[in-house]
């Protein structure tokens, strides 16, 4: 359990940076991904935006990564470690 809030918002920033990456990889625009997803385009943009405030669920992040076909668990690795 993460010990503070910026722990918290630490894990929401390393889940974006790995959608947007694991997307791309894809080749897939957040446009595509979002109708792969079910999600709309302003939501994926607003989940892999920097500076946007994270909240999306563990549902969104399993829903997202079956869309990418990837294993949720590559989500939560840090690569800038």
């Amino acid at each position: 359990m993460p010990h503070n809030q910026k722990e918290l918002n630490d894990i929401y920033i390393i889940i974006a940076k790995n959608i947007k990456k694991y997307r791309e990889q894809k080749n897939l625009t957040q446009k595509e991904l979002a109708l792969k997803s079910g999600y709309s385009y302003a939501y994926i943009r607003r989940v892999e935006a920097p500076k946007c405030t994270k909240n999306f669920s563990i549902q969104t992040i399993y829903n997202l990564s079956k869309a990418l076909d990837i294993d949720i668990k590559y989500f939560f690795i840090d690569n800038d470690i």
